[in-house]
């Protein structure tokens, strides 16, 4: 299949790209700064383009199969737009060249309901920390990501995994439809759930969940060094 990966220069979308081409796909990398793409392969095009331009947008989407969308941005005080201006835009693009399936990336938080079998420091304390202060603007943003995807008429999978971690390989992991037990989900089995949504048809026009449970790291752990890297 041809796939386009907006975000493709962030830690998960350099995941993405790699499995993808490894799994015999032909990918268009799409990122602001090309030069700085550190993946090559005959199957694979880096594209320089701003996902909130909707002209360079559509013109990566043309001839595509399905779009993957791994955007991210750091957690900040200020108002953040690029989730929703941007998959407008690729909304847009896919309708006008024909493309149908789009699956993209928000977090788990947005399942607003407690995590089975958490602590109750983490539900009431550490998670509403996160999610209504420190990441409150992108969390609202997102959230209209999600209601703009929900209005489309493609066929859409909305990916909301936990707290992202690094490991070299992907592993055993769950996937469902509600929020699952679990903190975290490495990047590594993020991309493979990511990969394998936009070249099947497992869940379609639905939310899901995708959780790491070999391998996790210390919750103190993933907060230092992920929480607030912007490293999706």
């Amino acid at each position: 299949m041809k796939l386009v990966v907006f975000g493709a220069n962030g830690a998960t979308g350099r995941q993405v790209t790699a499995q993808a081409i490894a799994a015999g796909h032909t990918v268009t990398a799409v990122t602001r700064r090309p030069e700085d793409f550190p993946l090559s392969h005959p199957r694979l095009h880096v594209a320089g383009a701003d996902v909130l331009d909707a002209a360079a947008v559509e013109s990566t989407v043309a001839g595509q199969d399905a779009v993957i969308s791994t955007l991210g941005v750091p957690f900040a005080r200020t108002p953040v737009s690029v989730y929703s201006e941007g998959v407008t835009h690729i909304a847009q693009a896919m309708t006008e060249h024909g493309v149908r399936r789009l699956v993209c990336v928000t977090s788990t938080v947005l399942f607003g309901v407690p995590a089975p079998g958490e602590t109750l420091f983490f539900r009431k304390v550490l998670e509403p920390l996160v999610a209504r202060t420190v990441g409150r603007t992108v969390y609202e943003d997102m959230r209209r990501m999600e209601r703009i995807v929900g209005d489309t008429d493609h066929e859409w999978t909305v990916v909301r995994p936990a707290g992202l971690f690094d490991t070299e390989a992907v592993s055993a992991y769950q996937v469902a439809t509600s929020r699952l037990p679990g903190r975290f989900t490495s990047r590594a089995d993020l991309a493979d759930a990511l990969v394998r949504e936009a070249t099947g048809t497992g869940h379609v026009r639905a939310f899901i969940d995708v959780r790491t449970t070999e391998g996790v790291p210390g919750i103190l752990d993933v907060i230092r060094k992920e929480a607030f890297g912007g490293r999706k």
